[in-house]
């Protein structure tokens, strides 16, 4: 049993459920909202008081049935508890916007509301007991709501970004003069809200671009690893002085700012003329990738049996074979992982590739698209250059991403 000391008024269930259920149901609100507002550039508002009564009310419900109702029996039963709760708390006006204007629009948002208030909520106070609550019990709850919280907050600092740029490109200029805040999208123009697309493929060459950064990045994938591969297998398996030391200061060269490196560069490129050339690209580009490729790797190396290599050796191979035949088909995780992660490095990168390139023919994207900041260019086929330049390396990153995490834990446990 309990002892008095534990019966502190801020841990009784109850209390706890209706704090998290008001502060989530204001969040859900507010990310709605802004949702609605995006999607069809009306003037809504979230009507926060109605928010956090109705989300205290739900949590608090969710706890009490919970052991009587699961699963989606208790999410559509909150659902209910909060749709009737909130419409007669709002006078049918969820988003402070009469009903009849944008009515369907309005209903799906409240009942995607209503649904990301409540099932939330059930994962949130799954182990919650009714009752006063120890300090194991509280602390969970509290932790969480914040994790659902911070899963919230981070989709939205990166969802809301990317949906003003990719509804930016399918504007046109008179729809972005006539109010720059509507991001809705006019479906009634078909294939011609594609058109700053076509157009920077036709007049700006980003067919080119495309080519250009994904011959760099795959050059710079393949320069990397032919560097890396026996850096940090040396640092890894072989024994010589200053080994502790060279493992230690890989990754000393992140310590500099590339910033600080950029006027040293440009001068050096420039006496040398490497400068606005794809050749001089190549050369600097492994060198911001071959440590943290290097170190990476060294780890991965580090937690391979020895006793495979050693059995090569004893059966008469050399080294270098070794590498060949055994250590390097057993790495093939972390090089995929590595290979992906430098891949991305050299897509992205913008500072050497702006200060190093001039001529529009050598371009990689993102040189491209930052030429299309101008005031001459309307803003539609810059958001158009960003998206090109971003959904080529989410695709990719998405579709391997799962060898990627394979790779980068495969080294983690001998």
């Amino acid at each position: 049993m309990r002892t008095v000391t534990e019966h502190i008024w801020y841990r009784q269930s109850d209390f706890v459920s209706a704090m998290i259920g008001a502060a989530w149901g204001a969040s859900s609100a507010v990310t709605v909202t802004v949702a609605l507002a995006l999607m069809t550039g009306a003037a809504v508002a979230p009507v926060m008081m109605a928010s956090l009564i109705a989300g205290a009310v739900a949590a608090v419900y969710i706890l009490r049935m919970q052991h009587r109702l699961e699963g989606t029996a208790l999410v559509v039963s909150g659902t209910t508890v909060f749709l009737l709760l909130f419409l007669v708390m709002t006078g049918l006006e969820p988003f402070s916007l009469p009903l009849e204007v944008h009515t369907l629009s309005q209903a799906v948002a409240f009942v995607v509301m209503a649904l990301f208030t409540v099932w939330p909520l059930s994962r949130m106070l799954v182990d919650a007991p009714q009752g006063w609550l120890d300090r194991h019990e509280f602390e969970g709850a509290i932790i969480n709501f914040l994790y659902w919280f911070g899963y919230l907050f981070f989709i939205i600092i990166v969802a809301v970004p990317f949906y003003v740029m990719v509804m930016t490109s399918l504007k046109s200029q008179q729809a972005l003069l006539a109010n720059p805040l509507d991001f809705s999208l006019d479906l009634d123009k078909g294939f011609g809200l594609f058109r700053s697309y076509t157009e920077l493929f036709e007049q700006f060459n980003f067919g080119e671009y495309l080519l250009t950064s994904f011959g760099v990045s795959v050059a710079t994938v393949i320069v990397t690893l032919l560097f890396s591969v026996p850096g940090a297998y040396a640092v890894a398996r072989l024994r010589f002085r200053g080994q502790a030391a060279m493992s230690r200061s890989i990754l000393l060269i992140y310590m500099v700012p590339m910033i600080v490196l950029a006027l040293p560069i440009y001068i050096g490129f420039s006496m040398l003329g490497l400068r606005n050339s794809l050749f001089g690209i190549l050369l600097i580009y492994p060198v911001t990738t071959i440590p943290v490729a290097l170190y990476m790797l060294q780890g991965y190396f580090r937690g391979l049996p020895a006793e495979v290599e050693e059995a090569g050796l004893m059966d008469g191979l050399s080294r270098l074979k070794v590498i060949w035949n055994i250590t390097l088909p057993l790495s093939l995780p972390a090089m995929a992982s590595v290979s992906l992660y430098v891949f991305m490095i050299a897509w992205n990168e913008f500072l050497l590739a702006f200060m190093l390139l001039d001529d529009p023919s050598k371009f990689t994207l993102t040189r491209g698209v930052a030429m299309l900041n101008s005031s001459e260019i309307p803003r539609q086929h810059l958001m158009a250059g960003a998206v090109i330049a971003t959904v080529p390396i989410m695709l990719i990153f998405l579709g391997l991403e799962r060898f990627m995490v394979k790779g980068l834990t495969a080294g983690s446990v001998k």
